[in-house]
């Protein structure tokens, strides 16, 4: 219906009331009081307006789902026929009540290629056409597997008929792959509403609450009932009641068994390290969860959202110091005269007619995607099941790089050192620094007592050494080279910014938990330069973290245990400014003693004059400055190494009869030495060292792709 219809119906229905009102009134008399008047025949209602556009798109999506095969599409591409029909969304689809699934994943790119034009039509106006096709799925869901289309119900024989009294349920639609891409920076009003993605660092996240999506409301003046209110993320009412004789507008009850609720979280992410410009704060954005894609992005992950960008009112803005937005409105409420002004003169620029910026922009996540731009390398925690892991692993591979990765493991006792020798290729020599890095990035194997108490596995590296020696190189390789890698310096962190501070929500008022460093880099890598400058109140605050993994926090009524299985890279510079080779290594280092017995790796570098070496290192880097990246020619590639150490990862080596007798005979002489006062170690040898040449003989294993540590593992006990 055109708007010209619409105001002819109008028309036509005001004058048929008066027609009808003037029939039916009679004259008033001469010495009538008041005026009698019959009430005149109801007035058919107005037909709702419909979207023939968003129809049509419905049923388009409907078709996509149905009869999408991607054989079929791509044997049409090469000019042949195909006798198989598969249809993987529509299997899907059947396949959500299995695991009590309500969302259907669609990949961008087969919309694509199946209509172009529905495509670009979803993407540009997404907010329009999303209620129509959660429509669709729940048309297909009714088609193809109605028993599973209303909560609560038991579907009879006869499933074609709608149960009495059901309530239907929730379905979404979540796109990935979606070309569309924006900075946070970026993000415009001219983006309002169309489908992209956006990708960022979380950096804290909220509990899952539930949000009311439908809201069933009923009338406490008549008790009529209002079905499916639909609430515009913010609490809403119905604007009157329905019944012809109540005029409520303000005394609802809302029904929570017959409301339809959904999970909620609010995600905050902060913009990519390489997307900052020169000199720029990064900026943040919230990302809203609904759905089953909830608690799929945790702390330190960097993730790809797929979804729209909206606008929601700014809370924070909105309510005052101490005071909520409830409050504040009833009082300026009660200070308004009879006039509905306050007689308090003009106060504040909104009553000088300056709009107030109480809204704010954030992003209606439909899809999380864990991405990372160094790789698809991962350090996850030692998986429970190794060869299926294993397996996994291997499938996601080509032909190409599994016969790459055979050769390599193939190699046996040459892989350690050409592994070695492919780390940060850029520096020139130390490569006893790159075989302590390669153990860290393979690390031990995680486990846990009969009591309950976790064992670390990571390996915690430290680089002692005069300046222009490479240290930061090494730190800023590792950051690069791995995910979930946190770079840090130490005079510029506090001992809140290391572990994790207690801020106070800016919307709900509580207080929450921001993850620090430590917690950022879970299942990483965290990488603190300039160590030795960082204050002593601050190496404190890391001791729980570097041994039991655990951050502890007792403040503003949150008392609870945080996770930090992270590994430590620290670089740091002598007391002097340069190595005394005439003094140990606790008299060349500004730390404590408990700090230094958590580092299962010390490596001093020193800067010493050579004319040979001098020569080498300057050729070297000349090369590297006029060639860039053809004077580096390292053993495997970048991906190649990563590939390697997530193969390695899957292993988890056991002690043998021979390694264990090795180990404790090695740790017994290195007491005895210790206690005569003749051994050349730096501190007291303690069991931590202990534990420390377990785990370097663990990585060592892994680096050889074997599930048993034997007694050759010895080559790795570098003296600490």
């Amino acid at each position: 219906m055109d708007s010209t219809d619409f105001l002819n119906s109008e028309n036509d229905i005001a004058g048929r009331m008066e027609a009808a009102t003037l029939a039916d009134t009679p004259r008033p008399m001469a010495d009538a009081a008041t005026p009698r008047y019959t009430p005149f025949e109801p007035v058919r209602q107005v037909a709702k307006a419909k979207d023939e556009t968003a129809e049509k798109i419905r049923m388009d999506f409907e078709e996509f789902i149905e009869r999408f095969d991607p054989s079929t599409m791509q044997d049409q591409d090469l000019g042949r026929s195909s006798q198989a029909v598969s249809t993987p969304y529509l299997q899907q689809l059947k396949m959500l009540s299995n695991y009590d699934g309500h969302t259907l994943f669609i990949d961008y790119h087969d919309l694509d290629m199946y209509d172009h034009v529905l495509a670009g039509a979803i993407e540009d106006q997404y907010y329009r056409f999303q209620p129509y096709l959660r429509r669709a799925i729940q048309n297909l869901t009714w088609k193809h597997n109605p028993a599973y289309s209303y909560i609560n119900t038991t579907m009879g024989e006869n499933a074609t008929v709608r149960p009495s009294g059901s309530m239907s349920r929730e379905f979404s639609v979540a796109f990935y792959n979606v070309p569309a891409y924006e900075g946070i920076r970026d993000l415009r009003m001219s983006r309002l509403g169309k489908l992209m993605s956006i990708s960022g660092t979380v950096t804290r996240t909220s509990e899952v609450r539930p949000e009311l999506l439908y809201g069933t409301f009923t009338c406490k003046d008549c008790g009529g009932v209002m079905h499916n209110v639909e609430q515009q993320f913010k609490y809403t009412e119905p604007l009157m009641c329905q019944s012809p004789t109540c005029g409520n507008r303000t005394n609802w009850d809302l029904n929570i068994e017959q409301s339809k609720f959904i999970d909620w979280q609010r995600v905050r992410i902060q913009e990519n390290p390489n997307e900052i410009p020169t000199g720029s704060m990064p900026r943040t954005m919230d990302v809203i969860l609904r759905g089953e894609v909830v608690e799929k992005a945790k702390a330190g992950d960097k993730a790809r959202f797929t979804g729209m960008l909206i606008v929601v009112p700014d809370v924070s803005q909105l309510r005052g110091a101490g005071t909520s937005v409830q409050t504040e409105r009833e009082t300026q409420d009660r200070n308004r005269g009879r006039d509905g002004f306050t007689n308090q003169g003009i106060t504040g620029l909104k009553a000088l007619g300056v709009g107030d910026l109480t809204y704010k922009l954030a992003f209606l996540g439909g899809m999380v995607q864990a991405t990372d731009s160094k790789g698809d390398i991962s350090i996850d925690r030692d998986p429970e099941n190794q060869d299926e892991e294993r397996q996994k692993f291997l499938d996601s591979l080509q032909q190409q790089e599994i016969d790459e990765l055979r050769d390599m493991v193939n190699l046996e006792g040459q892989i350690y050192n050409k592994l070695a020798l492919s780390i940060a290729p850029a520096v020139f020599g130390h490569h006893t620094v790159k075989q302590g890095l390669l153990l860290q990035m393979m690390g031990g194997v995680h486990k846990t007592t009969p009591e309950g108490i976790n064992l670390r596995g990571d390996i915690n590296v430290c680089i002692v050494g005069d300046p222009s020696t490479s240290k930061s190189q090494f730190l800023k390789y590792v950051c690069g080279f791995l995910p979930r890698t946190v770079y840090t310096s130490g005079k510029a962190s506090s001992a809140a910014g290391l572990t994790a501070s207690v801020v106070k929500d800016e919307e709900t008022g509580e207080f929450t938990i921001e993850a620090g460093a430590l917690m950022l880099a879970d299942n990483g890598i965290c990488a603190i330069d300039e160590f030795d400058k960082m204050d002593l109140k601050d190496q404190v605050a890391i001791h729980e973290a570097m041994e039991q993994q655990t951050i502890s926090i007792a403040k503003a009524g949150i008392q609870a245990t945080l996770n930090a299985r992270t590994s430590i890279l620290a670089a740091a510079n002598p007391v002097n400014g340069r190595y005394n080779k005439k003094l140990t290594l606790r008299q060349n280092v500004a730390m404590s003693p408990p700090i230094m017995s958590r580092f299962d790796l010390f490596f001093v570098v020193l800067d010493e004059c050579d004319e040979t070496t001098d020569y080498q290192i300057a050729r070297h880097i000349v090369n590297v400055h006029r060639f860039r990246d053809e004077a580096l020619q390292p053993q495997y590639s970048t991906e190649q190494v990563q590939r390697y150490i997530q193969y390695a990862r899957t292993f988890k080596p056991k002690l043998s009869p021979e390694a264990m007798r090795l180990l404790s005979e090695k740790y017994r002489d290195l007491r005895q030495m210790d206690s005569q006062g003749s051994g050349k170690s730096s501190y007291r040898i303690t069991v931590r060292q202990l534990e420390s040449m377990i785990r370097l003989s663990e990585a060592l294993a892994r680096v050889h792709c074997t599930d048993i540590v034997s007694a050759a593992s010895r080559k790795t006990l570098i003296q600490l």
